[in-house]
């Protein structure tokens, strides 16, 4: 399992990569594509369900940070937390376009974000993967199945719901408190 030290270097390697972008690199975007295009390609599947489509919405994500890599800040959140927004916001922008099953929820924003963010960043670093894991294990079930299909399988807050067969305010709290639990477990809380 990667170290701590080991994660942050990769989030300062990939965070001096999208400056380099925001000056107009074209390498440096090559390597961002290089180091991170399987798991946005991911994310994009997972929200639209068609190969196709999250291949098309994937090139669609790339040109956004071309476009957009002087917008971003790593004081505000890692490089991976901000280009998985960029693709789950590009995904939920094709589906409204072509029609699909749309996220009645998908860009509601809750109290207590700033929080749950947080949460995010330690779950997206990606290179503590086995950690995550570990930690989601000591979830409560109902916790853990909610994380797994809202961030894993891309499930909005009301097809949760709708998959639990729970009220849509309780899932919510689920997310929310696992979210929680799970970034204590993260930080060694």
């Amino acid at each position: 399992m990667p170290t701590a030290a080991h994660a942050d270097a990769r989030r300062a390697e990939l965070s001096g990569l999208i400056a380099r972008v925001a000056r107009g690199d074209r390498k440096a975007l090559g390597l961002v594509y290089d180091r991170t295009s399987a798991k946005l390609f991911g994310v994009c599947l997972r929200i639209t369900r068609d190969r196709e489509a999250a291949e098309d919405v994937l090139q669609q994500v790339y040109l956004k940070v071309w476009n957009r890599a002087g917008r971003f800040d790593p004081e505000h959140a890692s490089p991976i937390t901000w280009l998985c927004a960029i693709a789950r916001n590009a995904s939920i922008d094709w589906m409204r376009k072509h029609g699909g099953p749309m996220p009645s929820d998908a860009a509601e924003d809750e109290p207590g974000a700033a929080g749950l963010g947080a949460a995010m960043e330690e779950m997206a670093a990606g290179e503590e993967r086995a950690q995550i894991f570990d930690c989601l294990d000591k979830l409560p079930p109902n916790h853990q199945q909610a994380i797994r299909l809202a961030f894993f399988d891309g499930l909005s807050h009301s097809e949760l719901a709708s998959t639990m067969r729970s009220p849509l305010g309780t899932t919510k709290s689920w997310i929310r408190r696992g979210l929680l639990q799970l970034r204590g477990c993260l930080q060694g809380d």
